[in-house]
């Protein structure tokens, strides 16, 4: 059973209090050497190395390289359900469903490492008052007339980017 961080709260203040190491540990539920394992953790100025070595071998190392990966280059959006599903028609009795979570990892580096780039985009936000387009327009191919004559004008447009509010104002003349 995992220790969890409020037994170490109540191990480490009853030390504080002067409590033996025996008693503080009966007290937080701990056995005598998870809390000596707990202080010498705490006595050490830098964090424990992450491991460099598996655990328990791989299921997936002799089918990865030469069946699983090629399908996911050719499609790399399967999803390791699916070649699982499909590992399982294959292989019958040799990948039972609790490998998913295995293989969803394994997919998942993979896509980092070698998959499609994902699409990048950065969102543009725009608080209200920070800022207004502003911009002259002359209307081409269209002839405005008044009176017979042609209007020579641009049009003013200004709009703000929060809230999308936009007023027109005709310029006449340059």
């Amino acid at each position: 059973m995992a220790v969890t961080s409020q037994q170490v709260t109540l191990y480490m203040s009853q030390r504080q209090q002067g409590q033996t190491q025996d008693v503080a540990a009966a007290k937080a539920g701990l056995s005598v050497s998870t809390a000596r394992r707990l202080e010498r953790r705490a006595e050490s100025p830098e964090p424990p190395a992450p491991r460099q070595w598996r655990t328990r071998p791989d299921p997936f190392a002799d089918v990865w390289g030469e069946v699983l990966v090629p399908q996911l280059a050719a499609t790399p959006d399967l999803q390791a359900l699916t070649l699982l599903e499909w590992l399982q028609e294959q292989f019958p009795g040799q990948y039972p469903d609790s490998l998913l979570r295995t293989l969803q990892r394994r997919v998942k580096g993979w896509r980092a490492a070698h998959g499609p780039d994902k699409e990048v985009m950065f969102p543009q936000t725009h608080g209200p008052g920070l800022r207004g387009l502003s911009d002259f327009t002359e209307l081409k191919g269209i002839a405005i007339t008044v009176a017979g004559q042609p209007l020579d004008h641009r049009l003013y447009h200004f709009r703000l980017a929060f809230s999308g509010w936009c007023h027109v104002r005709v310029v006449l003349g340059g």
